[in-house]
């Protein structure tokens, strides 16, 4: 239900305001002369969670998309699926957008209409395959394949990030220990080493450690104000069109992991416009919603000069072929795609064999990336060690 307030006329001639709920503006008029006022204003009052910000997790959008396609299947009406999505929801801000897209339905808004409404709900991917079902006939089947290509990028986002997540655990604790060791452990030898300080013959590296192990506690507060003030400064440069531009070609050529990011940006491209080929969508529209895809921004523009090429006549293999990031066998298997009229069909395959080489990739990288870190934390530990015990070594030998 929407919420309206309202400005009409009695019957006695009396003005009168107030608010009233339904389902949509139509039925707000009618309940208004049903109490025999003649509305002179109505409007909608939108609730906070239905901003065209609101925000929804892919893993639920993907069960909407899901649960809508298989009750149009089983023949229920849309706004009557709606409703029932609407009620079911354990979303809240998913409830309220799906109230606020059915009322718009029930006015006679086409459905891709309303969900362009909410970017952060409804992806432009879902919006422009939604619309393309709706014209062609076969919404359902979008709306499946737009819950099967979410759930199946998560699945991926998930495989990614659990990859990750015990080499970010080492750096953290390895970073955590060198505090530790640097503010407490540190400082309980400097006492002991006074002597050979005093006579100039404290080592190097003890002086350097006891140096950094000062500077940490009486000026630790510069270096997290630094960082902090650093990373705001770099999160700020990133969103800029220069920053993300430089960000994206430094990931790129990481080593190592330059690779995985450069297969995972073609794999997401190529999965999403197979995906609109499939569902009828032209090829110059679905290259404009595909390129932001990707996810980098140097993957775009090449893809966005395919898409100027292509207007002139030209294939989409020559364009790809000029960009020195796409692999040579994917130009390969597009250039046979497009002279086969098989283009949709083949893009998803390149993106599953993408995918599953990434994944390979990924696996032997994060393998790699273990031992690496644990020998950065043993050398730092190791240097931490000999410079406290380099000192008692030439203390023994003094006395001896």
């Amino acid at each position: 239900m929407i919420d309206f307030t309202y400005e009409a006329l009695q019957k006695s001639g009396q003005r009168t305001s107030g608010t009233l709920s339904a389902n949509n503006e139509r039925e707000a008029m009618l309940m208004l002369d049903a109490r025999g006022l003649m509305p002179l204003k109505l409007s909608a009052q939108k609730p906070k969670a239905t901003g065209s910000n609101s925000k929804v997790r892919p893993r639920h959008m993907a069960t909407f998309y899901s649960q809508l396609a298989d009750l149009l299947h089983s023949g229920v009406p849309l706004l009557r699926s709606l409703e029932l999505l609407e009620r079911q929801s354990s979303n809240a801000v998913l409830a309220e957008v799906l109230r606020d897209v059915r009322a718009k339905v029930a006015d006679g808004t086409a459905l891709a209409d309303c969900m362009r409404a909410y970017p952060g709900v409804f992806s432009e991917l879902a919006v422009s395959m939604v619309r393309a079902g709706q014209e062609g006939g076969f919404l359902e089947d979008v709306l499946k394949r737009i819950a099967d290509f979410t759930e199946h990028q998560e699945d991926l986002k998930a495989k990614v990030v659990g990859a990750m997540a015990y080499p970010v655990f080492l750096g953290v604790v390895g970073f955590i220990v060198l505090n530790l060791l640097v503010i407490f452990f540190v400082p309980r030898f400097e006492r002991t080493f006074a002597d050979l300080e005093k006579k100039g013959e404290l080592p190097m590296l003890t002086q350097g450690l006891m140096a950094f192990s000062h500077f940490v506690q009486n000026q630790g507060w510069i270096i997290v104000l630094g960082g902090f003030l650093a990373w705001t400064a770099f999160r700020r440069w990133a969103k800029t069109e220069s920053g993300r531009l430089r960000l994206d070609q430094l990931r790129l050529r990481l080593p190592g992991a330059g690779k995985i990011f450069l297969n995972l940006a073609i794999a997401r491209f190529t999965r999403i416009l197979g995906t609109l080929l499939k569902n009828g969508i032209p090829i110059l529209q679905a290259l404009q919603i595909a390129k932001d895809s990707a996810g980098n921004k140097v993957i775009s523009e090449a893809i966005e000069q395919s898409a100027a090429n292509i207007t002139a006549g030209d294939s989409l293999a020559a364009p790809l072929a000029a960009c020195v990031y796409f692999p040579r066998d994917v130009v390969e298997m597009v250039s046979i795609a497009e002279e086969s009229n098989t283009l949709d069909k083949v893009l998803i395959d390149i993106a599953n064999g993408l995918e599953k080489r990434t994944a390979r990739q990924l696996e032997l990288f994060v393998r790699l990336l273990e031992p690496v870190m644990l020998l950065v934390m043993a050398g730092i530990t190791l240097l931490v060690v000999a410079g406290l015990l380099l000192p008692v070594f030439k203390m023994g030998s003094t006395v001896r």
